[in-house]
């Protein structure tokens, strides 16, 4: 699998060049799982088109969309610069990437806002990012699931969005696992609209 073709839609909406070189080396980096499990185990939290194999992908580039169209209308988009536009973007399309974890285990980690973000810091010179760049994009993906911040067993484990980066990325998250909404994928994984 050609993970940059997989990615060309994609990639054309960051307009920063290095910051598109920059989401390429993440993809690079991420789990052989990232493309290949469903979003949701039970199918419960999730449409149909993030189901089955590649609904993870599917999801997350789902995500992306739903961030880039926000984001071309004015009266949303005028609210961020341009690369603060690309960091989101970024970060909703990697967002969850570590979702089984590293290494992959069976069921989804509760805290993968947080192994996603700390990963993002970690490779934050590999994948040839500025460290306040690394700090926008951890700092967003960390708080993701929004409310949901309780774990299995009632602790607190994730933080709530705060600021209007991490509340955008939340709300595109959320809004791309409504079953109310669906998305067309071709069967290469391409959104087809």
């Amino acid at each position: 699998m050609n993970r940059e073709e997989l990615f060309l839609d994609e990639l054309e909406y960051i307009k920063d060049e290095k910051l598109a070189e920059s989401l390429l080396k993440i993809i690079e980096l991420l789990p052989d799982y990232w493309f290949k499990e469903p979003a949701s185990s039970t199918g419960k939290y999730h449409p149909e088109y993030a189901l089955g194999e590649g609904g993870l992908l599917r999801h997350s580039k789902a995500a992306m969309r739903i961030g880039y169209e926000l984001l071309q209308d004015s009266c949303i988009g005028n609210k961020y610069t341009n690369h603060e536009k690309d960091l989101m973007l970024i970060a909703l399309l990697v967002h969850d990437g570590l979702k089984l974890g590293l290494p992959q285990e069976r069921y989804t980690r509760f805290d993968h806002p947080i192994l996603m973000a700390n990963y993002i810091l970690e490779k934050q010179k590999e994948i040839a990012l500025s460290k306040e760049d690394a700090a926008f994009i951890a700092d967003v993906i960390k708080t993701h699931m929004g409310p949901w911040t309780t774990d299995y067993n009632g602790n607190e484990v994730l933080e709530k969005p705060k600021t209007k980066y991490q509340n955008f990325v939340h709300m595109c998250d959320f809004l791309a696992a409504k079953k109310f909404l669906q998305v067309p994928f071709d069967k290469e994984n391409h959104i087809s609209v």
